[in-house]
């Protein structure tokens, strides 16, 4: 499984790269408010860290302009993936720009049959949207095991990116589905690292080397 980190934060994105822990950046008009940083600089930025395909989202809504995004995007760098959104434009600018020979994710997936158009208007990726999906008492993980047994019954070479990871758990079950890529922020890529026994071992093994008055240092 391929992680990918959803930030437009420099710092966090570097430690993550350094340790190996990041195949890709996903972005998109939140994350990059939330950065405070010009949307052409920070994504530039991104992409001279992480050698992975980084998501740069389209503003416009309709296919006309998102095509013209999307090949502004594109010169950015060369590990540039355009995002677009699941609409019937979105799909249009997908098949033109993809046609083109640019990487392609489309996001705010909610459904198989939204997931079918993208995979044949030529997505490289396609971005199910997990927890969005738990917020109104539908099974994330569900659809994102359905478009896994579609995209294999046909041969869809589109790689199902699991989005809107919230927790752990999320990522352990998208694993097991078979997703390609998980998308998380930084602090949940992280806390994977975390189990009460593990703490609870570490502190026991401490207390013991204490007791003999050992130092390796």
């Amino acid at each position: 499984m391929k992680f990918f980190v959803d930030t437009a934060e420099i710092d966090q994105i570097k430690e993550l790269n350094d340790l190996g822990m990041v195949d890709g950046v996903t972005t998109n008009p939140s994350l990059i408010m939330k950065s405070g940083r010009d949307i052409i600089e920070v994504t530039k930025e991104i992409c001279s860290i992480v050698s992975g395909p980084v998501s740069a989202e389209v503003t416009a809504t309709d296919a006309e302009t998102m095509i013209a995004e999307g090949r502004k995007l594109v010169k950015i760098a060369d590990n540039i993936t355009v995002k677009v959104p699941l609409t019937w434009d979105g799909l249009k600018a997908c098949k033109v720009l993809s046609s083109e020979g640019h990487k392609l994710n489309v996001t705010l997936c909610f459904s198989v049959n939204q997931a079918i158009l993208a995979a044949k208007a030529g997505a490289t990726f396609i971005s199910p949207f997990v927890g969005r999906l738990d917020d109104i008492n539908l099974d994330g993980l569900e659809l994102i095991e359905d478009i896994r047994t579609v995209y294999d019954n046909y041969g869809f070479g589109t790689e199902i990116l699991a989005a809107s990871i919230r927790t752990t758990n999320h990522i352990a079950d998208c694993a097991r589905i078979g997703a390609d890529v998980i998308t998380a922020p930084p602090a949940v890529i992280k806390s994977m690292v975390s189990h009460p026994l593990t703490d609870k071992g570490l502190a026991a093994f401490l207390e013991d080397i204490k007791k003999t008055g050992q130092k390796i240092l």
